[in-house]
């Protein structure tokens, strides 16, 4: 088995699809209206924004947690968690062997929490 799409609630689809496409720096792959469900690609994982859907939470891999909580503060992005080391990784259960796991929380237009997460290589 494998995750296919996660749904995420968008109370107002327009700036919902703004936002995202923003964040994740492409548009969406289609849009349905009616019935109201914008699709994105996640890296082979579909995100559907949806009017009715429940509040989810995604999290995000990024190359840099900082350059990236740094580039959408400056777009006005309300950001809830600064980047911080969650947890080292020991073995290579959850994340590369050795790499520490940095996440910081940002709100979306539609007031859902969404997580960034870097696997950082730590200082020497």
């Amino acid at each position: 088995m494998s995750l296919i799409q996660v749904a995420q609630r968008a109370v107002d689809l327009e700036r919902a699809t703004r936002f995202y496409t923003d964040l994740l720096g492409h548009g969406p792959l289609a849009t349905y209206d009616p019935p109201g469900l914008v699709f994105f690609d996640l890296g082979g994982t579909r995100l559907m924004l949806e009017r009715g859907a429940p509040p989810a939470m995604l999290y995000l891999r990024v190359d840099d947690v900082e350059a990236e909580v740094s580039r959408l503060e400056a777009a006005g992005v309300e950001i809830v968690g600064r980047p911080h080391a969650i947890f080292r990784h020991e073995d290579g259960t959850l994340g590369p062997a050795g790499t520490e796991e940095w996440q910081a929380f940002l709100t979306d237009s539609e007031g859902n929490t969404v997580g960034l997460v870097e696997q950082r290589v730590p200082d020497a």
